[in-house]
């Protein structure tokens, strides 16, 4: 089965694929963006896609929930990755050797303490295996990479050091996708993912939250995005525990239509293990 992901060989999108579908008879199809990645799986060239939605450390991957939006897929599960930056170099470099590292602004920003501590200067690339690629091709012993374990697999480099993030507990949820025709039916429904838009008058957003309450719907998530079409607009993002399947749930919904514009299901789905 094909699986796409946005990144090259080596990212953390394909570590977090293996992850959710194992290995066996899964071939994944690195794209170079996350618009690529969705238009694959709108043309059938794959099955399935993975895209990460929120980090723990840098919060929401804002462009990736646009797309799911704007997209008629499903989410049909969640995958948490921790995410342990390694710094990776070619063969022979010491740290002491090391001037400039190459990475993506995110994984740079979030192991400066080290780069200052080293004195080693921080250089943004599109993408972190993107980069270690790149690197395995050059012939220097002064510069490095910040990229997954997987990477030095991949492009021969040597992990100089697996403790160069300041923040440890750094995990990504990624959401695994899928046409509406192709959504699985053995699949436990434990979360819920929709995304409204609320009627434009005052205290809107309040009455929705309330319904939420009234029939007991455990929120996980609440995010906002404004509507470019649609100046000072938003769209409501929002998981919570439970099965569209469920009556209360489908209660819920129902009583949320009438103070929304617009909902829509992203997916029900069996919750990821954190």
């Amino acid at each position: 089965m094909k699986v796409g992901f946005q990144g090259t060989l080596g990212s953390y999108s394909e570590e977090a694929l293996y992850k959710y579908f194992g290995r066996k008879d899964i071939e994944a199809i690195g794209l170079p963006l996350s618009e690529d990645v969705c238009i694959a799986l709108e043309k059938e060239e794959v099955a399935s896609i993975i895209l990460p939605i929120e980090n723990s450390i840098v919060g929401n991957v804002d462009i990736n929930m646009d797309l799911i939006y704007k997209h008629n897929f499903y989410a049909m599960g969640e995958v948490y990755l921790p995410i342990n930056h390694c710094l990776l170099a070619n063969k022979g470099t010491t740290l002491e050797d090391i001037k400039i590292v190459h990475s993506h602004p995110i994984a740079l920003a979030q192991c400066h303490d080290f780069f200052v501590k080293n004195k080693i200067k921080p250089v943004p690339e599109f993408d972190t295996a993107g980069a270690s690629k790149l690197l395995s091709a050059r012939d220097t012993n002064h510069e490095a990479t910040i990229a997954s374990r997987l990477c030095s697999d991949y492009y021969g480099l040597e992990i100089i050091s697996d403790s160069v993030q300041k923040v440890t507990k750094n995990i990504t949820r990624f959401l695994v996708l899928v046409l509406e025709k192709d959504i699985p039916n053995a699949i436990k429904l434990e979360k819920t993912s929709i995304a409204f838009s609320t009627n434009h008058k005052p205290g809107a957003l309040l009455e929705c939250l309330g319904i939420f309450a009234d029939f007991g719907v455990n929120l996980t998530k609440l995010q906002s995005r404004p509507i470019p079409e649609n100046p000072f607009m938003y769209i409501f993002y929002a998981d919570f525990l439970g099965s569209i399947n469920d009556e209360s749930i489908k209660n819920c919904l129902k009583s949320l239509k009438e103070h929304t514009s617009d909902i829509k299901i992203l997916g029900s789905y069996p919750r990821g293990v954190l």
